[in-house]
């Protein structure tokens, strides 16, 4: 199932550029890869739960539980 995150939600968090990991606005360092490296700008969202079992995890190569921008930059 996909489904729209309304403009307020996605702007509540900011996408690191380094591995997608979305992290909250007030953050400096992301806690999956420790860059401080962010784009404002992006679109769709995944959540994994258990990286080792999930087969879009392994398809857009993320090893660790969390949520996950799918585009970075301009929508």
């Amino acid at each position: 199932m996909v489904r729209k995150v309304p403009v307020a939600s996605s702007r509540a968090f900011k996408a690191c550029k380094n591995c997608r990991y979305l992290v909250p606005v007030h953050e400096s360092r992301c806690p999956n890869c420790g860059s401080s490296d962010f784009v404002e700008e992006w679109s769709g969202m995944v959540i994994i739960l258990s990286p080792e079992r999930s087969k879009v995890a392994k398809a857009l190569g993320i090893t660790k539980p969390g949520r996950y921008a799918l585009q970075l930059g301009p929508t």
